[in-house]
């Protein structure tokens, strides 16, 4: 069968499903990610197809931070959405005979497989349907609301995703021949997996019928990777350092970060590993070393906690790899996973990014390291995860 995977966003909206992918592909199907231009490389050095869609979602982030007006704002998103509409269009159009779809794309998706004839299956990485149980990502209020205001918080959530694409899914319609009275995409796309542990996130029980928690989606490793002489050298010249990477976030502030977490670990009296990311943080001396991209599943087991943005793919890499976390939330679900890291008891309290300070970020780090029930939690849940296989019932949905 030829499976095409459509994603969009930053590496951790693409990641996951170069996993998945890989499963997919050791079942006997013919697999492509379809993805912005930037992530040819991650897709194809893990021995998968690449269809490229147009967007640069780091340019997305750093113009619309700096968009002087809404409408400058309101222009960026319909040129990204305008182009993401096409790119998925071109990318069906190239042959498939099943979808799999990241929840952002969704919509576009559906309007692509309608049109061709091609079943859509949604494969999201966050929960993405309202519930009464909590809050979704990216509600505009994190505290839980009560049943009834968690439900309502979730439905506007949905509203808002679907209209960050409803002049794409116009276009496309409109190219592709289809009626203009569009029907509500994203919630039409049944069955659905979500690539994340039920011990971290359990399904609830007021979801739709076909709407399942599946497991953790690994990132493959790459082809032939080996890791850096000098990161192995770091890494052997001391006690386990602490990760610091903030991903995706903070583009543009890479020198006043890079201060910040110099004197936040020297506080902490720490050794610590510093991700570059698109915030292109930089390190120096004896206890601080920077790296580009490395691997999480490699990395991670080797570190005594984990420094991120709490990213859904961020925050599943230190849970599998059972340390503990300071999640520092900047935006979007990150501070969904955040608040679930800490009620899970594998992080202290999170550190919004807005409150971020050297003393701030050298004091969490110190309040995680020096209590020992967040890494005996994290070494528990880890445990759990170990025995899930995220993809098995999609892989078992396939092939029925």
């Amino acid at each position: 069968m030829r499976i095409l995977i459509i994603t969009a966003g930053s590496r951790g909206d693409v990641a996951p499903f170069t996993g998945l992918g890989r499963r997919l592909l050791d079942a006997g199907h013919q697999v492509a990610v379809a993805a912005h231009p930037s992530h040819a490389a991650l897709v194809g050095g893990c021995g998968l197809d690449f269809r490229p869609v147009p967007g640069d979602p780091q340019g997305l982030i750093r113009d619309w931070s700096r968009a002087a007006s809404q409408e400058e704002a309101r222009a960026l998103r319909k040129a990204y959405a305008d182009g993401l509409a096409d790119g998925v269009a071109d990318a069906v159009a190239g042959g498939a005979d099943l979808l799999l779809t990241a929840f952002g794309p969704a919509p576009l998706s559906r309007t692509a497989g309608e049109a061709l004839g091609v079943p859509v299956i949604g494969t999201y990485l966050a929960p993405s349907f309202a519930t009464r149980q909590f809050p979704l990502p990216n509600t505009r209020n994190t505290d839980d609301l009560g049943p009834e205001g968690n439900l309502a918080a979730g439905r506007d959530v949905l509203r808002r995703a679907e209209g960050f694409f409803a002049d794409g899914v116009t276009r496309l319609r409109a190219r592709l021949g289809l009626p203009a009275d569009a029907p509500s995409a994203a919630a039409d796309i049944r069955p659905v997996f979500h690539g994340f542990s039920p011990l971290v996130v359990s399904r609830p029980e007021d979801w739709p019928s076909r709407v399942e928690v599946a497991g953790y989606w690994w990132p493959a490793r790459p082809d032939r990777w080996q890791p850096p002489t000098e990161l192995v050298d770091f890494l052997q010249a001391g006690p386990p350092p602490v990760f610091i990477g903030f991903g995706s976030m903070a583009v543009g502030e890479g020198e006043r970060l890079s201060e910040l977490v110099a004197a936040a670990v020297k506080r902490a009296g720490v050794r610590a590993v510093v991700q570059a990311g698109w915030a292109e943080l930089s390190g120096c001396g004896d206890d601080v070393l920077a790296i580009g991209d490395v691997p999480h599943d490699w990395l991670f087991p080797r570190t005594a906690a984990v420094v991120h943005h709490a990213g859904a793919g961020t925050t599943a890499a230190g849970l599998r790899a059972g340390v503990p976390a300071v999640p520092v939330p900047v935006m979007a679900d990150q501070p969904f996973w955040a608040s679930r890291l800490h009620r899970l008891g594998a992080a202290p309290r999170p550190l919004p990014y807005q409150d971020l300070t050297a003393e701030a970020l050298g004091d969490a780090i110190t309040a995680c390291l020096s209590d020992p029930a967040h890494r005996h939690r994290a070494a528990e849940l880890a445990h759990g995860i170990a025995a899930e296989d995220g993809a098995a019932p999609l892989l078992a949905h396939v092939g029925s």
